[in-house]
């Protein structure tokens, strides 16, 4: 099967070099290794290195150097907007501390759909609504999207979860630090 082994980081291929597109959810543009298929039928198997997020606009090389332009394709959402900017902060908080994927615009947080996520914004004063767009998540502290997006932390107490990556962090008062 043909192989991508090489994303081309959008704006550095000449945008009408591609042979074909693919259009990708969030979930399925973040990979390593899976097979594929392009929009017009191109079948090939992403072997990279390392999970990457392929992000709008990036190609993949194929084995035989055609491209393969990314696109992110419109998913199901949910809009936050608030009142102030001090709100608006106030919830990406909120959401950055449950290490959620979030896009961060000047007014308005984009995230996927979660209930308990909802109405707890609900509860803090933000304004919600479902949207249908691209989702373009912020690629955070510690580069891009280095959580796989299905992945879900496990709690025991306030001080101890596990990552599956590595890095370190503080847990407030307690002064505990992670080294993972």
């Amino acid at each position: 099967m043909l192989r991508a082994t090489a994303i081309v980081p959008a704006g550095r291929w000449p945008a009408d070099s591609a042979a074909g597109r693919i259009t990708l959810v969030f979930e399925d543009r973040f990979r390593r290794r899976v097979r594929m298929r392009s929009d017009v039928g191109i079948e090939f198997l992403l072997d990279l290195p390392e999970t990457r997020l392929l992000e709008e606009g990036d190609a993949l090389r194929l084995e035989d150097g055609r491209l393969i332009e990314v696109r992110a394709a419109a998913e199901d959402l949910v809009e936050i907007r608030a009142p102030t900017g001090a709100n608006l902060a106030r919830y990406a908080w909120h959401l950055g501390n449950r290490h959620l994927p979030a896009a961060i615009e000047a007014d308005r947080i984009l995230i996927r759909d979660d209930h308990v996520i909802v109405d707890m914004l609900r509860r803090l004063g933000a304004v919600v609504r479902a949207v249908r767009l691209p989702f373009r998540p912020e690629g955070g502290a510690y580069g891009q999207h280095n959580h796989d997006p299905s992945q879900h932390h496990r709690h025991g107490h306030d001080r101890d979860h596990d990552h599956d990556h590595d890095h370190d962090h503080d847990h407030g008062q307690h002064g505990h630090r992670h080294d993972h």
